[in-house]
């Protein structure tokens, strides 16, 4: 029971010990956290947050353009040439909205004010707003800017009519979109001109949540209040939510394109295929008319803003609502002030943090860079779904935490310095070389013997690391027998190389050993012996050994590459480069060997001398490059013509030999050559084009025309030439043996060359 009863207390003293070793941790978090949000709270921080904010919008990748809303535009150039005047007439808005209402949209908004009658046609105006359910139109009701802008009497008694009014924040951007709006608290409740065009596409209606929220088809559309997000007590402008614009906006046709186009006409049946169903927005976006607003998606960086037009803006406003209700897409959310203020503390405390734990400087620079784009990508992520979340207020905690424990730490450097110094003192009487090392494995105390054995003076190596010095190899493995000293927090001994200032490389054993001074720093103790004459033998007898091997690899490797010589030679010595048939010389030697094995077994050699019909055509209309082409493919034919036995050579040019040794009979030899022709004879195909060829060959055969090689190639050659000019694409004999030869098959003549494209 007692042993139970002192578990508590234990635990509870350790955390005391915790919390008091880590007090400046703590506490800095805490500090910094609270002077940032009381900051926030003051305001000061707005600005560079809403500067954040739009940024967010500017990174987000590009949406689809939303095709249910089409923009009627009206510019200067349809000002001047169309209507002739700065405000459109009665009479043109009635034939406008009379041909926009015959492409049967969802609805129509009219974003033009229509408070008095402008030119002629009032009464057909009337009329077409009378007899136009679906069309909405505007007004402007009273703020403390601008007067109140009555809208048509007809709207207005059909109840067609919503206002128009914007939000715009102190710094001139569009960031918050009103759905109703009470100028007046004994005045009835006004609802926006986008926000009517939207119900009237869906054919819904705004209904009330328990909480007060606003919701269309079960969708909630939150309000935006005066501390939301990175405002302090903004003004609250009737009911109001976040605008979310999307980039690319819409599809837009300029009135003069709509109003001149012939009824019936391929332009009119696009535009019907175009509005039929649509909400079609009607609106100036002429510069004269100075109707524009900056938005989110427009600031640039350096604060800067391009503006969209005042008939953009509720387009983009109704495509929110739309997008909201049908496709899911996220509304603009934001966190409660506590949930707010925990991710400010918890982002202090990740400063502190860093610093506390990393005290190398740079090291911490990257840490907090890293922990600095974690914050930027958790933002971005959150905006991507829908949250605006804080990004100054934390990023600020996290740099000013991290500067606070930095400046701690300054402070007890210098206390540590003087401890430093007492001990440099003591360790210099010591002979061997010793080091004392704080946690970030930085050296903080040498004695001479060390500083003289690595070659640096004292000044050049203190707050250094092995890093700084010595080979990454060397310095990777002090770093791991310190990292096992400091986690095993024992006494450790190891062999190491060490490789002082003149490049001379030293084998030491080093005893490593923990000590605590008296403020609780913990300092790596180490004392080096060297041993470099006991180990300079092993290292001798291993170099010789890895000699050895590398010299047994050159000459393994020096043997490949002459084998791989040799036969280099050998090809180009019998072998032809461009087909890899045998060459002239190749030629000679088998037919000289083919000959000698007929003189003794008493059989026919057959000599085919093959020369082809239109080969310069073919380089002289494509090229050389087409010609080699075609020759590779003439050798790969050849050689399916023949048998294993048999031997086809190039003897240069287009000019191919065929030695057919151990032939039956003289008809054998016809079937060769008609095989021969036959397959040479058929098209062949390069890059989209089809050439056609023939031969003419020319036979000898071994020993009935000759039993010299000389006189038998002559021969076969002479046979050639007959067959050339007997009409070429046949084979000729030398000799009047022909004549009792079965009649050949005809082969197709020559033809001439085609650039006819192949698919």
């Amino acid at each position: 029971m007692a042993q139970l009863l002192k578990r508590p207390t234990v635990r509870w003293q350790k955390l005391q010990h915790s919390l008091w070793k880590n007090r400046w941790l703590w506490q800095t978090s805490l500090g910094v956290a609270t002077l940032v949000i009381s900051l926030r709270a003051f305001g000061l921080l707005q600005p560079p947050e809403l500067i954040a904010y739009d940024h967010l919008f500017r990174l987000r990748p590009a949406e689809a353009q939303d095709d249910r809303i089409v923009i009627i535009t009206i510019d200067d150039e349809d000002i001047k040439n169309t209507l002739k005047t700065g405000v459109i007439p009665d009479d043109r808005l009635a034939e406008l909205l009379t041909r926009i209402r015959g492409y049967q949209p969802r609805a129509i908004g009219l974003d033009l004010y229509r408070n008095l009658p402008v030119g002629q046609g009032q009464a057909a105006l009337e009329a077409v707003f009378t007899t136009t359910p679906n069309l909405i139109g505007i007004e402007k009701l009273k703020d403390p800017d601008n007067p109140e802008v009555e809208p048509s009497a007809v709207l207005k008694q059909n109840h067609q009519v919503g206002f128009n009014n914007v939000s715009i924040d102190a710094d001139g951007v569009a960031r918050r979109n009103l759905l109703f709006l009470k100028p007046d608290p004994n005045e009835k409740t006004h609802r926006s001109f986008a926000l009517l065009l939207a119900l009237k596409y869906l054919g819904a209606v705004t209904e009330r949540t328990a909480s007060g929220s606003i919701q269309i088809n079960g969708v909630k559309f939150p309000a935006v209040n005066g501390n939301d997000g990175a405002y302090v007590d903004a003004e609250r402008e009737g009911y109001a939510i976040l605008a979310n614009p999307r980039i690319p906006s819409f599809h837009k046709i300029s009135i003069t394109e709509l109003l001149l186009a012939p009824v019936g006409s391929a332009a009119d049946r696009n535009f019907a295929q175009t509005l039929q169903g649509r909400v079609v927005l009607i609106g100036s976006v002429a510069q004269s008319g100075r109707d524009f607003f900056s938005i989110s998606t427009n600031r640039g960086l350096n604060g800067n803003a391009y503006q969209v037009s005042g008939v953009e803006l509720q387009g983009q406003l109704i495509s929110q609502i739309l997008s909201a209700v049908e496709d899911g897409r996220s509304l603009i959310q934001v966190w409660t002030d506590p949930a707010e203020w925990l991710w400010i503390l918890v982002w202090s405390a990740i400063g502190a943090t860093v610093s506390w734990k990393i005290q190398a400087p740079k090291r911490a620079f990257l840490a907090l860079f890293l922990a600095g784009s974690g914050l930027s990508a958790a933002c971005y992520a959150a905006f991507l779904v829908g949250w605006w979340i804080p990004f100054v207020p934390p990023m600020l905690a996290l740099a000013g935490s991290s500067v606070v424990i930095t400046g701690h730490f300054a402070q007890m450097q210098a206390g540590l310095r003087k401890s430093k110094e007492f001990l440099q003192s003591i360790i210099n009487t010591i002979p061997d070389p010793v080091f004392v090392k704080d946690q970030q494995h930085r050296w903080v105390v040498l004695n001479e013997a060390y500083c003289r054995f690595i070659g640096h003076p004292l000044e050049t190596l203190l707050e250094r690391s092995e890093f700084d010095f010595f080979s990454l190899e060397q310095a990777q493995h002090f770093w791991q027998q310190d990292d096992y000293t400091f986690s095993s927090r024992s006494q450790h001994e190891s062999e190491e190389a060490f490789t002082d200032a003149q490049g001379t490389t030293y084998s030491m054993v080093t005893k490593r050993s923990l000590h605590r001074d008296a403020a609780g720093n913990l300092f790596l103790v180490g004392v080096m012996h060297d041993i470099t004459r006991r180990k300079q033998m092993e290292v001798e007898l291993r170099q010789n050994a890895a000699a050895l091997e590398r010299s047994k690899a050159e000459l393994e490797q020096s043997n490949q590459e002459l084998e791989q010589a040799r036969d280099t030679l050998a090809r180009m010595v019998y072998f032809d480069a461009l087909t890899n048939l045998p060459n002239r010389k190749s030629f000679q030697e088998k037919l000289e060997e083919t000959l000698d094995i007929a003189k003794t077994n008493d059989s026919l050699v057959g000599l085919l001398f093959i020369d082809l019909d239109g080969f310069k055509l073919v380089n002289d209309t494509y090229g050389h490059q087409m010609g080699d082409l075609l020759l590779k493919a003439v050798a790969q034919r050849l050689l399916r013509c023949l048998r294993n036995s048999d031997m086809v050579a190039r003897l240069g040019g287009d000019e191919f030999v065929a030695i057919l040794p151990n032939i039956p009979s003289a008809q054998d030899i016809c079937k060769v050559a008609e095989k021969i022709l036959t397959t040479l004879s058929q098209s062949f195909a390069f890059d989209g084009k089809i050439m056609m060829i023939s031969a003419s060959v020319g036979i000898s055969i071994y020993p009935t025309d000759s039993g010299e090689i000389s006189d038998l190639i002559r021969k076969a050659d002479t046979a050639m030439y007959r067959a050339k000019n007997l009409g070429k694409n046949r084979y000729e004999f030398f000799h009047s043996i022909q004549a009792l030869m079965p009649p050949k098959p005809t082969v197709p003549p020559n033809v001439s060359l085609s650039d006819t494209n192949v698919s």
